[in-house]
């Protein structure tokens, strides 16, 4: 059975997780002019940022404890959960991109 200090830890991460792949997905929805395009950065780039974000808060931070017996529930939980949390509130919370002004030039 896991600690109460695990169970916050990857809890912790989860919204960590979720909060960076929603604003990234955001951005790249918003500023990319093909659709395709912000698939691809995001099937490439979430991963690499969690990858970082994973380490820092699991490792050197010590979020999420080490008596984690199975990794493969481990990966899916600040993972896949978070990922697929963050397209979904892209997708069906947030305006299309096409609803959005954006300005001309940045100031």
């Amino acid at each position: 059975m896991a600690s109460p200090a695990t169970v916050i830890g990857f809890l912790l991460i989860m919204v960590i997780n979720t909060v960076v792949a929603a604003v990234a997905i955001r951005f790249f929805r918003l500023r990319l002019s093909t659709q395709w395009g912000a698939v691809l950065y995001t099937a490439v780039f979430i991963p690499l940022i969690y990858v970082v974000t994973t380490i820092l808060l699991s490792g050197f931070i010590g979020f999420g404890g080490s008596g984690v017996q199975d990794r493969g529930t481990a990966l899916i939980l600040v993972w896949v959960v978070p990922f697929t949390l963050a397209v979904s509130l892209d997708i069906f919370w947030m305006p299309a991109p096409d609803e959005i002004d954006l300005p001309d030039q940045a100031s």
